[in-house]
Parts: structure tokens; C-alpha cells; sequence
């Protein structure tokens, strides 16, 4: 289906409204230029035919034109010889030319007007066909720039996000190292006071353990010896 129905909806078009109702501008400025051509190449097409016509109607007129003076003349060579009656035949032949090449005058001056007409109308269509292909170029252009835009934003942005992951991962190695270094340190150095009084407690709740071992055990047996 065409953007226009006829020509005058091209040449009257306000490309601008059309694009902004658009819901795909480039595809439409495409269809715009497709039928613009078409167009200019219908009407080129006339306008070859009406010059055509302007050159084949200009060569009957000429044809004509010589027929009336030869019509004239014999009209004169009539009455030198004194046949009226011949010198009247040719003045009414003279008469049917004249009147044929007062209609391909006619015609011609028609296919003339409508030449002209033509020849403005693809003025016209040729300037209406520049400013579409002026929108394409625009459009295309800033298609072109957006997306390199936002190759450049979701490069920039990969980026950030490996840079991001590069540097967490060194930050941890960092304080794995740190961590690393302090246990280093704690390895191999003397306990503090507060170590070695735990030291302290823990063996003497041991050995207050085994003594109460040692004493039930020793308690355990005194019965058995007694019975034997």
C-alpha cells in the first residue's frame, strides 16, 4: 500500500507530519522515495510523449503550411491561364489546409501547455524527492550515531563491571594476605597471661578429675579384697 494516492498528495505533503505520525520513520522516508521515483518516472515518461507529440504535430503543420502556398500558387497559375474554375478549386483546397493546420495548431498548443505543466510538476516532485532523501540521510545518520552511542555506553559498561569483579577479587587476595600475615605472626609466639592461667585452670580441673578417679576406683576395689 502507497504512503500517497495520487500525485498532488506528493507535491502537497508535509513529509515532516508524515514522519511524526510514523511509527517506523527510515521505513516510511523508504516507501516515500520509492513512490516519489515511481512517480517522477511516470511523469518523465509524459513528458517524452508530449515531445513526442509536439515534434510530430510541428511536421504535419509544416507539411500543411507547404500544401497552402502550393495550393496558392496553383490558385495563381489558374487565373494567368484563365481557368477561374480551376484558380476556385484550389482556393477551397487552400481553405480545408488552412483549416487543418489551424487544428494542429490547436493541438499543439495544447500539447505545449501540458508540457510545461509537466515540466513543473517534476520540478516540483524532484524538490520534494531531495527533501526526502535529505530526511533518509538524516534519519540514517542519527541511527547510526545512537547505536554507535550505545555500543560505546555498553562497552564502557562492560568495562566498569570486569573492572569492578578485577578489583573486588584484589581487595580479597588483599585481605586474605593481611589475614594470612596476622596468624603468621600468632604462630610460634608465647602465649599471653591470660593463655597460660587458662592453662593453668584447665589442668587442675584434669587433675582434681583423676584424683576422684583414682579414689573411686581405689574405693571399688578395698570390698573386693575383703571378700576373698
Amino acid at each position: 500500500m502507497g504512503i500517497f494516492t495520487r500525485f498532488s498528495d506528493i507535491v502537497n505533503s508535509n513529509i515532516n507530519a508524515i514522519l511524526d505520525k510514523a511509527e517506523d520513520p527510515e521505513k516510511i522516508v523508504r516507501l516515500m522515495i520509492q513512490e516519489m521515483e515511481d512517480t517522477l518516472v511516470e511523469v518523465r515518461s509524459a513528458a517524452a510523449r508530449s515531445i513526442a507529440d509536439k515534434k510530430d504535430l510541428n511536421r504535419k503543420i509544416e507539411t500543411l503550411d507547404r500544401d497552402l502556398c502550393d495550393w496558392e500558387q496553383k490558385a495563381e497559375l489558374a487565373l494567368r491561364k484563365g481557368r477561374e474554375d480551376l484558380a476556385k478549386a484550389a482556393l477551397v483546397e487552400k481553405s480545408r489546409v488552412t483549416t487543418a493546420v489551424d487544428v494542429l495548431k490547436q493541438d499543439y498548443l495544447a500539447v505545449d501547455e501540458g508540457l510545461a505543466k509537466l515540466n513543473e510538476d517534476i520540478a516540483r516532485l524532484e524538490s520534494k524527492l531531495e527533501d526526502a532523501k535529505t530526511r533518509q540521510k538524516a534519519l540514517l545518520s542519527r541511527h547510526k550515531t545512537a547505536s554507535s552511542r550505545l555500543a560505546a555506553r555498553k562497552k564502557i559498561h562492560d568495562y566498569k563491571i570486569d573492572d569492578a569483579m578485577v578489583r573486588f577479587e584484589q581487595y580479597t587476595h588483599r585481605i586474605d594476605d593481611v589475614e594470612g600475615r596476622v596468624e603468621a605472626y600468632d604462630l610460634g609466639l608465647p602465649k599471653d597471661l591470660n593463655h597460660e592461667f587458662a592453662s593453668l585452670e584447665a589442668e587442675e580441673s584434669v587433675k582434681e578429675e583423676l584424683d576422684a578417679l583414682k579414689r573411686r576406683v581405689a574405693s571399688d576395689k578395698a570390698p573386693a579384697a575383703e571378700a576373698e
